[in-house]
Formats: C-alpha cells, structure tokens, sequence
C-alpha cells in the first residue's frame, strides 16, 4: 500500500495567499526618477523568487516502507500522517505489505532506496542482515542523543534500560547502534498471584529465596516450577546468563567465545538450571511436546505448580482453561543470579533501519526520534504494538499493564539471541543448550555432562559465524 499525502492546511493557506494577492489592491502608479521618466520595480518579484526558493527547501518526502504484521498497517498510516502534521512541509510516502522484502527488494536493486525501513531481523527473506552484513545501513548512534520530537526528553532516556547495548541493537558488537527498538513483548515467569496471597508466600527475588519457597511447596504437595517445552528454555536462559555476567558477557555467549561456557559465570546458570529440575513438575517431561504442553501450562491454573516460564501470548492460550478458586494471573522476572542486583526480562522485539543509501538521512532520523513520542506510542498501542519507552505500562489496561509494567518495576530488559553461523551438520545450539534440559531433569544426563557439550557446540559454530 502506497500513501502520499500533502497537508491541506498547507494547500489552503497556499491558496488563500495567492487570492490575497490578486484581490481588492489598489493599483499604485509606477514611481519615476528625478525626470519623470518610469522606474521599473522589481524588488516585488525578487522577494517572490526568495519566498518560493524558501518554500522549496521546506517542502520534503520521506519514503518510509513498514511490515504489515499481526498489528495491521493502520496504524502507521496515522503515525505518518501525526509526523506530518507535526513537521509542516513533509510529505510521507508509506508503502507497507505483508512481505515487503518482495516490494522494496528490485527498488534497492536498482539504487532507489527508502528513507526508513521497519523490518525485523529472523525474518526468512533475512534483507535486513544481507544489507547488515554488506554494511549497507546507516548508524543511528547519534539518533540516540537526538530531543524527541514535540518534548524535552532525549531518546536515550526515553528507551527502557537495557534495550540500547545488545547485538538486538548494535549488530556488530561495536557499541554502535544500527537498528531502533521497536514493538516489544517481554517474558518472564507466570504464576497464580491468587495462590501466594492464599499461602502467605512472598515472590521471590532471587534463587535463595526461590529455594526456600521451593521447600514451603512441596511439604504442601506442590512444585516450584514447570515448562511448556524445553523450547521456553531460550528467553529463560538468556534471562540467566545476562543477569550472571551482565551485557558483555551475554555477548560472548552469543558470538561463541572460545571457553565463555566453561567460564564461572556461565556455570552458575547451568547448576540453577540442575537444581531447579529437582523441583520440577513429575509429568512435566511426559508432556513437554507439541501435543502436551498446554497440560504443563495447565499446572499453574490448577495449583499443582508455581512458576511457569512464557511470553504475554500464555493469557489468551489459555483463555478458556478451567483455573483454581481465586486465581489470578501474576508475572514477574527471572530472580537475579547475583544479590543486590535485579531480576531479567528475555524481551522479542521488532527492529527500525535506515539503509546507507537514504535520500533523505536527517529527515530519517527525525522519523525514527519520533517513534518514541508519546504521540507515536499512543497510535501504535492502539493495535496492541507496544513501544519500548519508559512508563509506557501507565497508559495500557488489564494484563497488558501487568505485562509491561515490569520493566518499570526494576527488571532489566535482556534482548538479541545467537549470531548466525552457516550451517555446521549436526550441530545446534538450541538442541543442545535448551533440548538437553528434558535430559536434565529426566536425570539421563548431569549438568556437567550439557555444559561441556554446550561449550563442544559453540567450538563448532564459532569458525562458521557470518
């Protein structure tokens, strides 16, 4: 869909100037020098040329070309039409689709390229790592520093901590920033609020008191902790491995460093993983497929366990699932691996660019500070898109405000997975890091036994990152 659209306030005021022009003036004698003979003015036409000149600058189109996903692509019509309202002169020329590498993809080819781009990254067409890898796109560091459009706040301190320093943003682990945070949905662990108000029990903040709740449970008959599959291991272990070493370190582990998991940082995650399948749900093993999992989610409704780790999407799944007297939905991070420090949040969220070849870069960037408006936020949350900005949780209702609310109640944001690797036969780091926890629990194998076949694993990936 192809949108261009010039401000009509604009036009009309164009037009009523020029009818003011050629109205009821009265007509002026032409003036004469000092021998009456006539002196032609033209100051009148050269300040029309200055004006025009100056109009023209004014006058400007951003070529702006966004994914049509789940959250439809009306609001970004009315985001791009608040943008021009707000930036007098700008025409933005929308183009959106379901698979919009194919409707931008022969442009770029042949040298016509949008201003911005809203494409997300693990899309199977990957245009936005091709042109990441062919270092085609434009930093937006700077951005960051940038006043937000129509307030008195930087983008920087707009985004949520956390969201500005992973490979999510910085794709060539340089400190630069190269794609923008856009639409987000946080995962944590779910749980029956209305259970712990029941038993008197505090939610834990850290994996001592974890334990120690653990204990309480089970002289009750009832388990700490399940899981849908062992694929709901990847936002759970990326939530431990950020909060045991920090930033950095979860770099490292994403880019396969040689020896980062056999490192301390990285056996702390593995041993809270061992111990906590010793508080894992008997029939949780039995059940972690395709076919089964619901009946693990089902756990949480029916008391029979605490903790379940998900994204926000668990509500609506289990929408309809009878539930237990008095239950309520609770959501919180994964506790903190280290104490004094805060629990993590493994946040999806979607990627904004600006392609090297941009017509127009500080109007693009000017678009992209803009996405953090309130204005912006506001339009985008009313399809359910959620932006990654401060506070952002006050103006939602329900479970949403539940949900992301927990950013601002102290979690730290965790973003951005594995770098990709041509493919090495026989070797996966989701198999073996995240598909081996049935194995763990089960007792089949021991957490030294995963750990050294997660570090033989990246050993093997490493030379194969693109």
């Amino acid at each position: 869909m192809k949108r261009k659209v010039m401000s009509l306030l604009l036009a009309g005021t164009m037009v009523a100037t020029m009818f003011a022009g050629c109205g009821d003036k009265k007509e002026e004698a032409p003036a004469t020098d000092n021998n009456n003979d006539t002196v032609e003015d033209t100051s009148a036409p050269a300040d029309d040329a200055a004006n025009e000149e100056d109009n023209a600058a004014e006058e400007q189109t951003l070529k702006v070309a966004a994914l049509e996903s789940g959250y439809g692509a009306d609001m970004w019509t009315e985001v791009a039409a608040a943008f021009e309202a707000s930036h007098p002169g700008v025409t933005v020329e929308l183009t959106t689709d379901k698979k919009l590498e194919d409707v931008i993809s022969p442009n770029m080819r042949a040298g016509e390229y949008p201003d911005v781009v809203h494409l997300a990254t693990g899309r199977e067409a990957g245009l936005t790592e091709t042109l990441t890898k062919e270092k085609a796109l434009m930093p937006l560091t700077d951005v960051l520093d940038m006043t937000v459009p129509g307030e008195d706040v930087t983008v920087k301190d707009k985004v949520i901590p956390g969201f500005l320093d992973t490979l999510g943003t910085n794709p060539y682990g340089d400190g630069v920033t190269y794609y923008a945070p856009m639409f987000y949905s946080p995962c944590g662990l779910f749980y029956n609020a209305g259970l712990l108000k029941e038993k008197g029990w505090d939610l834990p903040t850290t994996w001592d008191e974890m334990w120690e709740l653990g204990d309480k449970a089970k002289a009750e008959g009832i388990a700490l902790f399940t899981y849908p599959t062992t694929g709901y291991f990847d936002a759970f272990t990326y939530a431990l491995l950020a909060s045991s070493g920090g930033s950095d370190f979860y770099n490292k582990c994403m880019t396969y460093e040689d020896g980062i998991w056999e490192s301390p940082e990285a056996t702390k995650v593995f041993e809270i993983v061992g111990k906590l399948a010793q508080y894992t749900e008997g029939t949780t093993v039995a059940n972690a497929n395709d076919e089964g999992f619901t009946k693990n989610q089902q756990l949480i409704l029916d008391n029979k366990a605490i903790f379940c780790p998900n994204g926000t999407w668990l509500v609506g799944e289990m929408a309809e699932a009878p539930r237990a007297e008095g239950f309520e939905w609770g959501f919180t991070a994964v506790p903190a691996v280290n104490d004094g420090e805060n629990g993590s949040s493994f946040t999806f969220f979607e990627q904004l660019w600006v392609p090297a070849e941009a017509a127009n870069p500080d109007l693009a960037k000017e678009f992209v500070a803009y996405m953090y408006s309130d204005e912006a936020a506001q339009i985008f949350a009313k399809s359910a898109a959620i932006q990654p900005i401060a506070g952002i949780s006050d103006s939602l209702e329900g479970d949403n405000k539940m949900f992301y609310s927990i950013y601002d109640n102290g979690a730290t944001a965790v973003m951005g997975g594995f770098a990709a690797t041509a493919p090495v036969e026989g070797v996966s780091m989701a198999d073996t890091l995240f598909g081996t926890v049935n194995s763990i629990v089960s007792g089949d194998k021991t957490v030294e036994e995963w750990q050294a076949a997660v570090e033989a694993a990246s050993d093997q990936l490493r030379d194969a990152m693109e």
